[in-house]
């Protein structure tokens, strides 16, 4: 599956993201995700931080979801035509308004970042991915625990399950409950 499509040519859109380049600055994460304990640039900062030098650049940024499960993001180049695009999977916890408005915003924010090549993350000059190999013992998640409250709120707002069973030991049961005191 081809996840980059592009016009026949995409010499002024090259073109447009060089001097796109020349003007954007690093985005600041200003936003905190308490359940994480991390900090990320949120969707506004992101387009705020993106709009004037596009425009200078003479690009369009535009995104839409793909029936249920998928993001398209096209960079159009204003006066040639040209364009690039990039097609991303999308996840949502649950069946719902909510969580699908989530897994959206979520996607978006991660696919301006890719396509347009925008500094967001620290580079931790790939020691997330070497310790996903290390498998760090994880704490038990249930009822009893002070961070249950905190997952429940975190599902609320449209968090995923995986997330925490990626953190959090957590039996099929405490997940089911878990999934139902976050309704």
């Amino acid at each position: 599956m081809k996840h980059i499509i592009s016009s026949e040519s995409i010499i002024e859109v090259s073109k447009a993201l060089l001097e796109f380049h020349k003007n954007v600055d690093s985005i600041k994460k200003t936003s905190k995700n308490p359940f994480f304990k991390s900090s990320y640039a949120p969707l506004e900062e992101i387009l705020n931080a993106v709009a004037i030098p596009l425009q200078k650049a003479g690009l369009i940024i535009t995104q839409h979801p793909i029936c249920d499960d998928q993001l398209e993001t096209l960079i159009i180049h204003a006066e040639s035509g040209q364009y690039l695009s990039s097609v991303v999977p999308m996840h949502s916890a649950k069946n719902d308004s909510q969580s699908m408005g989530s897994a959206i915003t979520y996607a978006r924010r991660y696919a301006i970042g890719a396509i347009l090549n925008l500094s967001i993350e620290p580079d931790d000059d790939g020691n997330k991915s070497t310790q996903a190999k290390q498998a760090p013992e994880k704490n038990w998640l249930n009822p009893k625990t002070k961070e249950w409250t905190s997952a429940v709120e975190y599902l609320k707002k449209g968090g995923k399950i995986d997330a925490i069973k990626q953190k959090y030991s957590i039996s099929k049961t405490n997940a089911d409950k878990l999934m139902s005191d976050s309704l």
